[in-house]
């Protein structure tokens, strides 16, 4: 947390680790303010070491509060995981077996050659 709120822009920050997928857990990052969730990783990126860096940083107007004033976790949304660049499709067989094996294994809907 406290490296997301020194990045400039930034008004507030939490942390969580969320497991939205049964057996996998992902730090979260949400912060308040005018910034770029992939300037704000980039930036977290260079001060600490991978592991510690949200898999995603979602910017809110506010962040919930309880009535007591304290951080409303499960107010908090879930990361919304989407390509940001192009999808390139695989196109030898090879690349076409390892990008079907691993969707399979991550769940997801395809994986293109950059991935």
């Amino acid at each position: 947390e406290t490296a997301l709120a020194a990045v400039p822009g930034i008004e507030q920050a939490a942390v969580l680790a969320r497991e939205d997928q049964p057996g996998t857990k992902q730090l979260v990052g949400y912060v308040t303010g005018r910034v770029d969730p992939a300037t704000v990783r980039a930036a977290v990126a260079a001060r600490l070491p991978e592991y510690m860096v949200p898999a995603a940083v979602v910017v809110l107007d506010t962040l919930p509060l309880t009535v007591n004033g304290k951080l409303d976790k499960k107010a908090l949304p879930a990361p919304v995981f989407g390509d940001t660049r192009t999808y390139r499709a695989p196109t030898t067989p090879t690349e076409q077996n390892l990008a079907a094996i691993y969707a399979r294994v991550l769940g997801v809907e395809h994986v293109g050659i950059d991935d």
